[in-house]
């Protein structure tokens, strides 16, 4: 099976042979597929050992301290996350070398050929357009224009549909938990609440269709669309998405030709080459001391234009997307989840103080209300059932009617 481990320097996998392998047995996978010391490591269900800045504090993380414990006693099955801090540095094992020419196997000009890896730019993306609701691209961007002024970058998950024609319809945005500074996102997902979100996304006829991020004002003043963080952290979810429409968008301040401050949206793809690079593993994503941000660095020669180099311009990675706008099927005046005033109970009382005049079904179309109702409902049967009544606008059984009304009058 495998496990995937976050760490500081990003997402890696390990491959479990044996399901009832020990803590102990799964730290000498770590050490062996991924050149970190079982001494050295410390491993934790709990994704607040990424914000951990010492030894002392990663040792309160002992959930996974014993290293007797059968990791299927932790409930880890495949794909499950888990998370890794370290002392020191780690030592990655270089690519096998096979002999070539006259010192062994003969190279043809086909193998030569078959060995470059050429980067070109892609002209065309395979998203039509995307167009945003307006009420969602509102809250998003005035919440990191008023409340974060841009002085630290924010990030979320957009959903919505895809047409036959590749056109991108974003209808709602998700805000995962996460830490952001000056220049960097660090996404703290959470899958149990991912699983509500995809819940709620499938009972609405929509699927993820991108991600969403913001540029804080200090990067606007560097010579870059992307840095290569952004680029590895895009790349990264783009390949995770499995959609070749997938759209990343970027929200920054812009200053007008009256001095004045203007948000922007911008709109790209990944290119196949790049989605490509990432997956095959070309990139080197150890970018603390990016020294020059707007160069990914690769960990072997690729061809650009006519000359091999191991730094490529990150332009050559994005696909311009055009930008649209829309009126969806869902408010966005609920509170939204994982900001910094927690969304309590008591926002549903508002909710529907506010919302009195509309029908019922009409005062639960947001996204995050029922995000909020979700967590005390069934994922298999209630959230699918109360997601299709505001997909067909059609009457919310009485039972739930009650309940939400329940809940909402308790706060």
């Amino acid at each position: 099976m495998m496990i995937r481990i976050r760490s500081r320097d990003g997402l890696e996998r390990v491959t479990i042979d044996n399901p009832h392998a020990t803590i102990s047995q799964l730290k000498s996978q770590i050490e062996s597929q991924l050149r970190v010391p079982v001494q050295s490591q410390t491993l934790s269900a709990n994704q607040n050992l990424l914000l951990a800045k010492t030894p002392d504090d990663w040792s309160r993380f002992t959930d996974m301290a014993n290293p007797h414990t059968p990791i299927s006693s932790l409930n880890l099955t495949h794909g499950s996350m888990l998370y890794l801090a370290y002392e020191g540095e780690r030592t990655i094992a270089g690519p096998a070398v096979q002999p070539a020419g006259s010192f062994g196997r003969k190279m043809t000009m086909d193998d030569l050929i078959a060995k470059q890896m050429r980067v070109t730019r892609q002209e065309n993306p395979h998203c039509e357009l995307v167009s945003f609701d307006r009420d969602a691209a509102n809250a998003f961007q005035h919440y990191v224009n008023e409340t974060l002024a841009f002085a630290v970058k924010r990030g979320g998950f957009m959903y919505g549909t895809v047409s036959p024609e590749g056109k991108v319809e974003v209808d709602f945005i998700y805000e995962p938990p996460q830490q952001g500074t000056e220049e960097n996102l660090l996404l703290l997902r959470d899958p149990d609440e991912e699983k509500l979100v995809d819940a709620i996304a499938i009972g609405l006829g929509m699927r993820k269709v991108g991600f969403i991020f913001t540029q804080t004002i200090s990067q606007d003043k560097k010579d870059y669309t992307m840095s290569t963080a952004e680029v590895l952290q895009a790349a990264e979810l783009h390949s995770e998405g499995d959609l070749k429409e997938w759209v990343t968008t970027i929200v920054k301040l812009e200053v007008n030709e009256d001095g004045a401050a203007d948000v922007h949206f911008e709109a790209f793809q990944m290119s196949d080459m790049c989605v490509r690079l990432f997956k095959e593993g070309w990139f080197e994503t150890d970018v603390k001391d990016e020294i020059d941000p707007k160069l990914s660095k690769m960990k072997k020669d690729v061809v650009v234009g006519v000359k091999d180099t191991r730094e490529v311009d990150n332009d050559f990675f994005l696909v311009v997307v055009k930008i649209a706008d829309h009126q969806g099927p869902l408010s966005s005046s609920f509170p939204i989840e994982n900001r910094i005033i927690p969304v309590s109970m008591n926002a549903l009382k508002d909710h529907f103080n506010r919302t009195k005049s509309l029908s019922f079904v009409k005062r639960i179309s947001d996204f995050h209300l029922l995000l909020l109702l979700a967590k005390f409902l069934d994922i298999n049967a209630d959230v699918p059932a109360l997601a299709e009544c505001v997909l067909t606008e059609s009457a919310v059984p009485e039972g739930y009617k009650l309940l939400i009304e329940s809940m909402a009058s308790a706060s």
